[in-house]
């Protein structure tokens, strides 16, 4: 098991194939790439203006 990585089962692969990730793993990067991708709220870039200016 040198230098192999594990999947899910705790095992490394035999025929050196890439470990797939769990199947959770998409729908979460789908949900943080929906957040990422949200316009910031008006009140907070308001916000933020009034901090630069503040400086």
């Amino acid at each position: 098991m040198a230098g192999g990585k594990k999947n899910k089962t705790g095992t490394v692969p035999k025929d050196g194939a890439k470990p797939r990730d769990p199947e959770w793993t998409a729908g979460l990067k789908r949900l943080y790439d929906s957040v990422v991708d949200e316009p910031l709220p008006d009140a907070f870039t308001e916000l933020l203006n009034k901090l630069d200016a503040a400086d």
